[in-house]
């Protein structure tokens, strides 16, 4: 006699995989002469090694500030957000800022430029060096022709780069309120409390963290998903190639398991199209930047004007130009930056607060249901005795009797 296999064990055997085990044919050799523990022998420090630290050390700062969680804000934070003290503030948070760390390496490079600039000029007037050598000067008149150009780059580079991360969020968007709308469709559908009702709403659930874990570099998709997916289930998406998309497919068969009509499941089966448009808009705005032309254009754009700025400068400021190229390379290197960082917008977002709170609706949605169904059961049965206490409703010949009775003719 045939066993008959739960829906839940039914879905999860037709995902297996094999996947052959590959021997290497010899054993490696060692040799007695090696250690184990041998560490390679320490870069010699160049020049260049000394000029790249700087900015290797700014880019790992700024690497390690994106990859830390962003809350969402809340009553509290936007007060403090408004307060007439968040300028003060502002200012004296600036070394945190992973902006302010980035600009450090180009901001040192051209002020360094504006110092020798300022020194070699000095030397020529002083007659410290050669008649042969010129003093370093020009006419601003080039630079005031550039200039609105140059505010022009900067500021379209900037709202291109808002409206990319206005586009992602609107697609987190989408993402989270179908989801949400996803499983209440499910819940309501679906009558009966069994394996694959559960395992449905669990993979919903997960969607928006494989999503999110697929946009977000060097995310740990095992460790966020291991208490909403079974170890069988999360064996399986860890192999696939596309990890959102495998649980759109354990979607999938999990809806062919559940005894639905045609109507219900032709409306599950357009939610399910809405998480597949919401995986082609993000992976579009994280592939597809925003033309480099663009971008190299304004990063020339500045490098040039910052570079020959101590050479206009120097008839009218002299050895001012040092801190006023610094000020100028801090300020259109910083709006340069923000562009540069909102471009990717995924990292910006709080995508782990949004995660979170779809679980978490949508698990005290499922413990809700039936307290929620009993309730309004038992307020039916209540509205249902006391009109029975009331009395019948009377039928039609009751009411032409008593409107006859009621009538003048009849008295």
């Amino acid at each position: 006699m045939s066993t008959l296999k739960p829906p839940f064990q039914t879905l999860n055997s037709q995902f297996k995989l094999q996947i052959p085990l590959k021997l290497s044919p010899k054993p490696s050799k060692i040799l007695c002469s090696q250690n184990p523990n041998h560490q390679p022998p320490p870069k010699p420090i160049t020049i260049l090694s000394i000029l790249r630290s700087i900015p290797d050390w700014a880019d790992g700062v700024k690497e390690r500030r994106m990859k830390q969680p962003r809350p969402l804000y809340k009553h509290s934070d936007w007060i403090r957000h408004r307060s007439s003290a968040r300028h003060l503030r502002h200012l004296l948070s600036s070394l945190n800022s992973r902006v302010i760390l980035s600009l450090v390496p180009p901001v040192i490079a051209f002020t360094s430029v504006a110092a020798v600039v300022a020194s070699y000029n000095t030397a020529v007037v002083w007659h410290l060096l050669p008649e042969v050598f010129p003093v370093l000067r020009a006419s601003s008149l080039p630079y005031q022709l550039t200039a609105p150009a140059l505010a022009l780059l900067l500021v379209f580079r900037t709202e291109a780069s808002y409206s990319r991360f206005e586009e992602g969020r609107k697609a987190w968007s989408k993402v989270v309120s179908g989801t949400n709308d996803f499983a209440r469709q499910v819940m309501v559908s679906v009558e009966e409390d069994c394996l694959v009702k559960t395992a449905l709403l669990q993979y919903i659930m997960a969607f928006p963290v494989a999503l999110k874990c697929h946009l977000v570099y060097e995310s740990d998709i095992g460790r966020e998903l291991q208490d909403l997916l079974e170890d069988d289930d999360l064996e399986i998406l860890l192999g696939s190639n596309h990890h959102p998309r495998c649980i759109i497919q354990f979607i999938s068969q999990s809806m062919k398991l559940l005894d639905l009509e045609e109507t219900k499941r032709t409306l599950l089966e357009s939610k399910v199209t809405c998480l597949h448009e919401g995986i082609g808009v993000c992976e579009q705005i994280v592939g597809i930047p925003i033309p480099l032309s663009y971008t190299r254009l304004t990063s020339r754009f500045l490098v040039l004007w910052h570079l020959t700025l101590p050479i206009i400068l120097w008839d009218d400021c002299n050895w001012i130009v040092v801190p006023a190229t610094f000020v100028s390379a801090a300020s259109l290197f910083c709006i340069e930056e923000v562009g540069v960082l909102i471009e990717e917008p995924f990292q910006m977002l709080s995508l782990d607060e949004l995660c979170i709170r779809v679980c978490e609706n949508v698990q005290e949605a499922m413990k809700s249901e039936k307290r929620i169904q009993e309730t309004l059961l038992m307020k039916k049965e209540a509205a249902s005795r006391d009109s029975s206490l009331n009395g019948h409703p009377t039928s039609g010949n009751e009411q032409k009797n008593r409107s006859n009775s009621s009538s003048p003719s009849s008295r």
